[in-house]
């Protein structure tokens, strides 16, 4: 039989163990507040691929509101995720573009992107080439 740790200063312990939940650390509870909101991993996954326009965005996102990509892409470059780019015009034009932050998140989606694909059904195959290592 496997001998339980005792909890470290921080008091977490080997997962599957008895006692062995702890909460989350304060990044990957950020992580989450921000990547767990309803569209947000969607829109910075669309922007993964190259920077859009907001139309492009809309269709590349299916069932998302204008007003919900509005403040989605508003949030993430509050966050510093995303970059917004005005291009003058006629007509005038607004593209979205990763900065170096939100493209330093494409190891964590391309690891997602595996996890799903071996252990979520029905979502073998059907993401992009871009998330596959």
């Amino acid at each position: 039989m496997a001998k339980q740790r005792e909890p470290s200063a921080e008091g977490v312990r080997d997962a599957g163990q008895p006692g062995g939940c702890s909460a989350p650390e304060i990044a990957v509870s950020h992580v989450f507040a921000v990547l767990g909101k309803r569209w947000s991993g969607m829109v910075l996954a669309a922007l993964m691929t190259g920077p859009g326009h907001f139309t492009e965005l809309r269709r590349a996102v299916p069932g998302i509101s204008e007003r919900m990509l509005s403040d989605r892409l508003a949030e993430l470059a509050g966050l510093g995720l995303v970059r917004r780019s005005v291009e003058e015009g006629p007509p005038l034009r607004v593209s979205y573009r990763l900065t170096e932050a939100g493209m330093a998140l494409k190891p964590a989606m391309v690891a997602l992107t595996s996890w799903a694909e071996e252990h979520l059904p029905g979502a073998e195959g059907k993401c992009p080439d871009a998330f596959r290592e």
